[in-house]
């Protein structure tokens, strides 16, 4: 299945199902796609919506966390959505997710994150996007995941294409730069929303000792755990991961906030 694609006032993104909202951010390199398994399961029982974040051609002046909580917050005030959302996040999805979780509490009834930044990430592997190198993209793309395999030469393509352009990667050092900034560890404490913390036991990116963290600074979360799993588990072992979300959704808000 191909995910449709719609548009609305500038705004990209895919909205399908009826049903209580899941609302799912895509990571620094991510895409709608990322998500597809997600949205292939549950969008019989829930309203799926995922934006394209604006990570490329955001005003760079804007591109950082703050612009993309923005964003996420006019894209949904565009589509009228009100009522309390799941929000999911990866990556640099799941910082997004957190500080507009933190922004607006009253509008996430349950948070999901999986090899979410926010306290420590390494997406780089260490070093910025060389322009022009396909190997060093096809290198830093197998880095996200256990199975090399898993980065296909499509999806290589996808973000050769996107660094091969100066202006994309400013954009991209400049968003990376300041989720390495905004560190929330201070913060956390504050959420209340009953939160899932996926992660892949071979993340290097966002390693387990990070989920650890994060299970132990937020209040009302669980943590599970996919073995040969690295850094987008919604992608890489997605049967186990959709399991695991689809338990959490059937928990009852108060029963989650008790555990």
């Amino acid at each position: 299945m191909d995910l449709l694609i719609k548009e609305r006032n500038g705004f990209e993104y895919v909205d399908e199902g009826t049903g209580d909202v899941l609302l799912l951010l895509h990571g620094l390199f991510g895409a709608l796609s990322n998500w597809q398994d997600v949205v292939e399961e549950f969008q019989n029982d829930y309203r799926v919506i995922i934006p394209l974040l604006p990570i490329y051609d955001m005003p760079l002046t804007k591109a950082g966390v703050p612009g993309l909580v923005n964003f996420v917050e006019d894209f949904l005030a565009e589509l009228g959505l009100t009522e309390p959302a799941t929000v999911l996040g990866n990556s640099l999805g799941g910082h997004v997710a957190l500080v507009y979780t933190l922004r607006n509490p009253e509008r996430v009834a349950r948070l999901v994150l999986t090899g979410s930044s926010g306290l420590f990430e390494d997406s780089m592997g260490g070093s910025f996007p060389k322009r022009g190198n396909y190997a060093y993209v096809q290198e830093k793309v197998a880095y996200t995941f256990y199975d090399p395999a898993v980065a296909t030469k499509e999806l290589v393509d996808e973000v050769f294409n996107v660094t091969n352009s100066n202006a994309k990667c400013l954009r991209i050092i400049a968003i990376a730069r300041s989720a390495q900034r905004h560190n929330l560890s201070k913060e956390l404490g504050k959420i209340k929303a009953p939160t899932l913390l996926v992660w892949g036991l071979n993340d290097t990116i966002t390693p387990p000792l990070v989920a650890h963290e994060f299970h132990r600074l937020i209040p009302h979360s669980e943590l599970r755990f996919l073995d040969h799993c690295c850094h987008a588990p919604m992608m890489e072992r997605p049967k186990e991961f959709n399991g695991l979300l689809r338990q959490f959704l059937q928990q009852p808000t108060e029963q989650a906030i008790s555990r």
